[in-house]
């Protein structure tokens, strides 16, 4: 290789290496402003707001926080939400509120405030600063109605029917400011489970200054236990869209549904003699009954001076019985009963009487 080219590749490389320790240009000290929220959530219960959200992890400049603030939680009775936090709900401090995980607050309405915006809104946001009380702004916004919510029934009960549970209440009746709606949910939940269901609304009546609510939950399962709450939902329109929120809870109602009650008792039942004269019968049929718990039918024979006897060693599955055990020229009397799986009898049927024919 001639001289000359060596020489330029060895000044070249050696340009290279003192450029790559050439500092780049200087880059501004961060901040350090936590993002602001945009998951902020709120549920309203009674006259609580429950808001949850996703504390930030990263600051503007898209670099991990260091040091967290306080989280400010902000609200305003305002549809149209200020750009600052002007009012003062409550705050958290940084141990509370760990980067990058789920935080929550639980606001008190205040009554004062619910009755001078009584077909207001209440808007909210959440602002979280930095060690050094500075913020990059507020989270998203948003808003949950102010109305006061009817109480709860003061008095509630259940017991078991053959059609279900049914649930009873009673109570003062809350007035409701015009334009809004308002009526009593049943919500049930089965014991050794947290989460509850909305089982809808029942049949009310008003008189007066009180009310009175019955429910009937035909869903329940026997051999269960399950408890019942009551509470007025209502709706109200929010910037066009229909919003809906539930007052305070009643007590609760605890009831083991036990299952006493038996099928209904069968109709319709006949008798038909029919066979050789060596080997006669009598042929039952009956309508069958309905009911989803329905185990079988028992069969009960008598002659005339005698009492009924179960013929049937077995529950009969099907609404018909062939008695083999006849013999010719006797007269029987036979009366059929439901049965459920947990063994609960019905009354016996009307009875039907044959006599077995003679043959010649």
């Amino acid at each position: 290789m001639p001289s000359k080219l060596l020489t330029l590749l060895v000044v070249l490389a050696l340009a290279a290496l003192v450029a790559c320790g050439i500092p780049g240009a200087p880059q501004p000290p961060s901040l350090e402003l936590p993002r602001p929220v945009r998951d902020l959530q709120a549920v309203r219960k009674g006259n609580s707001v429950t808001l949850t959200w996703t504390t930030p992890r990263e600051t503007t400049d898209r670099r991990r926080i260091k040091h967290l603030g306080v989280t400010r939680i902000c609200r305003a009775a305002d549809v149209v939400a200020p750009a600052e936090c002007v009012q003062t709900a409550g705050t958290l401090p940084p141990e509370h509120t760990p980067l990058g995980n789920p935080a929550g607050f639980r606001d008190e309405l205040p009554r004062q405030l619910q009755e001078t915006h009584a077909l207001g809104v209440a808007s909210y946001a959440v602002e979280v600063e930095n060690a050094r009380g500075h913020s990059a702004g507020l989270s998203n916004r948003v808003m949950v109605p102010l109305a006061l919510t009817p109480p709860p029934p003061s008095q509630i009960s259940a017991r078991v029917t053959a059609e279900g549970v049914q649930i009873s209440a009673s109570g003062e009746q809350g007035l409701m400011p015009p334009g809004l709606t308002s009526s009593y949910h049943l919500y049930r939940r089965i014991a050794g489970a947290g989460n509850e269901i909305d089982l809808g609304t029942g049949a009310e009546t008003q008189s007066g200054g009180s009310f009175s609510a019955v429910f009937l939950d035909r869903s329940a399962e026997w051999e269960k236990t399950y408890f019942y709450k009551i509470a007025a939902v209502t709706l109200e329109t929010v910037q066009g869209r229909e919003q809906r929120f539930a007052g305070d809870d009643s007590s609760e109602a605890e009831v083991f549904v036990h299952d006493i009650f038996p099928p209904a008792v069968p109709t319709s039942l006949q008798a038909v003699s029919a066979g050789t004269a060596q080997q006669p019968f009598i042929d039952l049929s009956w309508a069958p009954d309905t009911e989803p718990d329905l185990a079988g039918y028992n069969v009960y024979r008598h002659q005339e001076g005698a009492v009924p006897v179960k013929i049937n060693s077995e529950v009969v599955t099907a609404p018909t019985y062939r008695d083999t055990a006849v013999q010719a020229g006797h007269r029987y009397g036979y009366s059929v009963s439901a049965v459920d799986v947990r063994g609960n009898e019905s009354g016996k049927s009307e009875e039907a009487s044959e006599t077995v024919a003679q043959q010649n």
